[in-house]
C-alpha cells in the first residue's frame, strides 16, 4: 500500500490530494492530467439547480442575481442557447471520465431549495459517479427567514438526494452556523457520508465611479485555510463521516495541516489553477519529503495527531487561541515599536 493511501466516503484513494470543482475539473484533457499526475479523486463542476428546473428566462434572471456570489457559476454556466443540453453534457463529461480515469469520479449537484431536481442524483449514480457531493450554496439574505428554517431546507435537501442513490454522499458545508458542530451531526444523521469544509462564498464588490455592484471573485490563499483547519480539528472523531478540508489548500505544508487536523482528503481548486494539474504532483512529493523529516510511515499514522482529541491543550482550538493570539500580537507590537 503506498504511504499516501487514504480512504474518503469509503472509497479508497492512492492519495489524500483530491481535485475540487472548479476550471480544472471541467475537460477531459485536464482531468487526464490530474491522474496522470497522481490526484486521489476529481470532483466534477456543479450542476447547479437552477440548469435543471428553471426555464431559459429564469435562468437569464439567475445569472443577474447570482452571478455574483456563486464561485463556481462564472467558468461552468452554459450559454443560454445550449441550457437544455447542459444536463446531458455533463452525463458525457462524467462518462468519459470514468472511461478514461483510474481514480474516483465524483459528482456535484449545486442547489439551494427543494424543487424536484434532486431527482437527478439517479442519473449521476447510472452515468457510473463514484459518490456526489452536494454543495448547498444558500445565502441567508433574509433578514425574516428564522434560522431553524434555514437549517431545515439543508437538512431536507440532504434528505432528499440520499433517498435517490446508495451511493456515497457528501455535503459542502458553509461556516455561517449558530452551532457547527451540532449542525454537522444533523446532516450526517441525515444520511451524509461525508462533510466538506468549508464552503467558500464569493463576495460581490462596489464600484466606487458606477455604484454599481460587481463580481468579486479571487483566488483563495493559504491564510484561509485556517478557519476549515479548525473545524476538522474539531469535528475529527466526534462525527461518523469522512472529513475533506477545503479553501487555502496550496502547499504541501497546507496539506500537512490538514491531515494533522484529522482531514481524510484535502481538496484544491485555486492552487491548480494557478499552478496547472501537475501541481498535484509537487504537493505529494513535498508531504512525503515531510513524513520522512517527522518519522511518519503512511497518512492514516499522522491523520487526526493534532486534532483537539489529540492536543495537549484542547482549548487551543476555542477561546483560549482568540486570547493566546492577541497576547502574542500585543507583544509584537509592543516590541516593534518600542512601547
Amino acid at each position: 500500500m503506498s504511504r499516501l493511501a487514504t480512504r474518503y466516503l469509503g472509497l479508497s484513494l492512492r492519495s489524500p490530494i483530491v481535485a475540487s470543482a472548479g476550471p480544472v475539473t471541467g475537460r477531459l484533457d485536464l482531468l487526464e492530467r490530474l491522474d496522470k499526475a497522481g490526484v486521489g479523486a476529481v470532483v466534477l463542476p456543479s450542476l447547479f439547480e437552477e440548469e435543471l428546473t428553471n426555464t431559459a428566462t429564469e435562468l437569464n434572471h439567475m445569472f443577474d442575481v447570482h452571478s455574483l456570489t456563486n464561485p463556481e457559476a462564472a467558468s461552468f454556466f452554459p450559454e443560454l442557447e445550449d441550457f437544455r443540453a447542459a444536463p446531458d453534457a455533463y452525463l458525457g463529461l462524467l462518462k468519459s471520465a470514468k472511461e478514461s480515469l483510474g481514480v474516483p469520479v465524483i459528482a456535484s449537484l449545486n442547489g439551494a431549495t427543494m424543487g424536484g431536481w434532486e431527482t437527478y442524483a439517479a442519473e449521476l449514480e447510472a452515468a457510473g459517479a463514484d459518490a456526489i457531493e452536494l454543495n448547498i450554496y444558500l445565502v441567508a439574505a433574509d433578514v425574516s427567514r428564522d434560522p431553524t428554517e434555514i437549517e431545515k431546507t439543508y437538512i431536507s435537501i440532504v434528505e432528499g438526494v440520499r433517498r435517490e442513490v446508495s451511493i456515497p454522499l457528501a455535503v459542502k458545508l458553509s461556516p455561517y452556523f449558530t452551532a457547527v458542530g451540532h449542525f454537522a451531526t444533523s446532516v450526517t444523521s441525515a444520511g451524509a457520508n461525508g462533510l466538506v469544509l468549508f464552503n467558500r462564498f464569493y463576495q460581490p464588490d462596489i464600484n466606487t465611479e458606477t455604484r454599481e455592484v460587481t463580481p468579486g471573485l479571487s483566488l483563495s490563499t493559504s491564510a484561509e485555510m485556517r478557519l476549515p483547519l479548525r473545524w476538522i480539528a474539531v469535528l475529527f472523531g466526534k462525527i461518523d463521516a469522512s472529513l475533506a478540508l477545503t479553501t487555502g489548500v496550496h502547499t504541501s505544508d497546507d496539506v500537512a495541516k490538514a491531515l494533522l487536523a484529522g482531514a481524510d482528503v484535502v481538496m484544491s481548486t485555486s492552487s491548480l489553477i494557478e499552478n496547472g494539474p501537475e501541481h498535484v504532483g509537487a504537493l505529494e512529493q513535498g508531504l512525503l519529503a515531510w513524513m520522512d523529516e517527522h518519522e511518519y510511515e503512511s497518512v492514516e499514522q499522522l491523520r487526526g495527531s493534532a486534532s483537539q482529541m489529540s492536543a495537549a491543550d484542547p482549548s487551543a482550538f476555542e477561546r483560549a487561541n482568540y486570547v493566546e493570539t492577541l497576547r502574542r500580537y500585543s507583544s509584537s507590537f509592543a516590541r516593534r515599536f518600542g512601547v
